[in-house]
């Protein structure tokens, strides 16, 4: 999941691959079930990792970006 976005951040922001991931969901779920984005996914993940920063600005770095994607 981490390797996926850190390819789509590298796309730009107009791509619909990134809107997806920034999006907010619509609609509603049943009870006791929150609306999780993708973007929620990927920072959970790379708290996983020790890394507690923007994701964003961590994926401009590729080297970086990468080691820290192929740890999860």
């Amino acid at each position: 999941r981490l390797r996926w976005a850190g390819h789509v951040a590298w796309m730009g922001n107009g791509s619909r691959a990134q809107k997806i991931i920034l999006g907010k969901p619509e609609g509603t779920r049943p009870h006791g079930w929150p609306k999780i984005r993708w973007e929620d996914n990927i920072i959970r993940d790379l708290k996983e990792v020790n890394y507690e920063g923007d994701w964003k600005t961590l994926s401009q770095y590729s080297v970086t970006w990468r080691a820290y994607s192929w740890r999860q």
